[in-house]
Order: C-alpha cells, then structure tokens, then sequence
C-alpha cells in the first residue's frame, strides 16, 4: 500500500510535466508559425531599419523603419516598430487589438493604419493564422526604437523615402538622383 501512496504523487507530477510541456510545445509551435508567416508576408522588409534600403539591421528586427513611403495627399508614412516595447512599439496592445489591425487597419486608439500598410490582404487571413502572427509578435524582445512620421506634406522629412512618380517627373529628374 505504501508504494500507491509514493507511486501517485510521482504519477501527478509526471503527468503535469507531460501536460505542460505539450502546452509549451503547442506555444512554440503557434509562436514558429507566426514567424514562418511574418518572413513569407515581407514584415521585415517595410518594418526592419534598412528594410527599405537593401542593408537591415537585424539586431532590431521589426522595431520600426528608417525608411517611409510617400503618400500623395498624405504625406510620408514610416512602418512602426512591431516589437513588444511598451513605449514605442506593440507592448501595450493585446493579442486581440494586433490581430484586429492585421485584419481591418484599425488602431486601439481608434486611428487608421496607412494604406500601404496591406490589411486588405490580411484580412483573409484564419483565426489561427492571424492569432500565430500575434503570438509571434509578443515574443520577440522589445527594442526601444521610436521612428519618425507620420510626416505632413508640410513637414520637413528625417528618413529615407519611397516614392512613386509619374514617368514624366521621374524622367525630368537629373540623372544622378535616378
């Protein structure tokens, strides 16, 4: 009889290392689907600093750009930091409100992503999917990279811009600016 007593005890405890070793496991694999779907989506590449500009510096991954997109009417935009930094990047949002921008564009704060941003596409995307990208997300380390922008048609620029001309405005461009 005595040997039932110790047996359960250690039979409990191997059980819940089992079970929770299987939950870390399920985490890890969620968290390793997220990223397999951020480096497929090319998040790195508009939200990384050097994305943009063919040299990322991957010691910030995902903690913002140095690089912003000219927007005719708006201004330029500049990809925000996506890493779990509570002042300058997604640390204060929950799991819910970044699968809500992925999916509508729309902030916790109640403000529009910019349109380059492609929340259209990523509206399409399965709960488990769009939940992987989050969890992804919040397990990066924070980096503490505030970007410049959004900037005004009106104010001066810091960063690197992408624009897209006309043929006609492009070709009227001195050849060393090409």
């Amino acid at each position: 009889m005595p040997s039932r007593v110790l047996r359960s005890p250690i039979a409990a405890l191997a059980a819940g290392s089992v079970l929770l070793g299987g939950a870390a496991f399920a985490d890890d694999a969620k968290i390793q689907r997220g990223k397999y779907l951020v480096a497929i989506a090319g998040c790195s590449d508009c939200h990384t600093p050097g994305g943009l500009t063919g040299a990322p510096d991957m010691s910030r991954y995902l903690a913002g750009s140095n690089a912003g997109f000219s927007v005719p009417g708006v201004g330029v935009v500049v990809a925000e930091n996506l890493t779990p930094d509570k002042e300058t990047g997604l640390g204060a949002w929950s799991s819910a409100e970044i699968v809500a921008a992925l999916r509508t564009g729309k902030r916790p704060d109640g403000g529009m992503l910019s349109g380059v941003m492609p929340y259209q596409a990523f509206s399409h995307l399965t709960d488990a999917d769009a939940d992987a990208i989050a969890a992804f997300l919040k397990s990066l380390p924070p980096v503490d990279n505030k970007v410049g922008g959004p900037f005004t048609s009106s104010q001066s620029v810091s960063v690197f811009v992408s624009a897209v001309l006309p043929p006609e405005v492009y070709n009227a461009l001195p050849a060393s600016q090409k």
